[in-house]
Parts: structure tokens; C-alpha cells; sequence
């Protein structure tokens, strides 16, 4: 019995101190980042976002009357829905825009008028 406890014992030490490590945002990093350190930013390439994302559900060619030319749309559709928290595309489809290799706008509803598909 006694041998009992101290594997219990030596194993739940080995667990926190494997805990101690972890590095827990502070409340500035959590309004900087509220999605977190991998979300899309603004200049990302498209091999970036395919790192953090995955392909995406599909790839269109939109105009806007805010844009100078047209740019690539790529839609993410939201992997579980209802979640109170949005983190990445779990909880709300998302648009992501890209003209020519760098990500220029970060959407949840389409920004532009679909021209033409392209693919994926």
C-alpha cells in the first residue's frame, strides 16, 4: 500500500513540474493578441496562412469599391459553431484577402462581389 502512494506521489510531482514551465499571458498580451499568437495578420504570405490554416474550403476572385483591382478571397468555413469564444475559425467562417502574395484584410462576412473561381 505504501508503494501505492509514493508511485501516486512521485508521479503527480512529475506532472506540476512539467506545469511550472508554462508561460501565462498577461492581461496586455491578451488584449494585443485576444485570438492568440497564430492568428492571420495583415502581410502574412499565402504559404503562412496555409501553415496556420490548412487549405481553404475555396478560393475566388472578388471586387470591391474599395479596392483598386481585384483580389483572391480564400473561405475558411467555421469548424464548430456556438462557441462564446472565436479563436482562429472554430466558431465563425472566415474571409481572408489577398493581393497578390501578401494577406491584406481579415473578415467574418465577404468583402467583395465574386468575379471568377479559381480553384481548391
Amino acid at each position: 500500500m505504501k508503494n501505492h502512494w509514493m508511485i501516486v506521489l512521485i508521479v503527480g510531482c512529475g506532472i506540476l513540474a512539467g506545469c511550472a514551465d508554462m508561460d501565462i499571458p498577461t492581461p496586455t498580451t491578451i488584449l494585443k493578441e485576444p485570438i492568440g499568437p497564430n492568428a492571420a495578420r495583415h502581410g502574412m504570405s499565402k504559404d503562412r496562412v496555409i501553415s496556420l490554416y490548412g487549405e481553404p474550403a475555396f478560393k475566388s476572385m472578388v471586387s470591391s469599391p474599395d479596392w483598386d483591382a481585384p483580389r483572391e478571397e480564400w473561405f475558411y468555413t467555421a469548424r464548430i459553431s456556438g462557441l462564446p469564444v472565436n479563436s482562429e475559425y472554430l466558431a465563425k467562417d472566415l474571409y481572408l484577402y489577398f493581393d497578390g502574395g501578401s494577406l491584406t484584410n481579415v473578415s467574418y462576412k465577404p468583402l467583395g462581389k465574386e468575379e471568377k473561381k479559381t480553384g481548391s
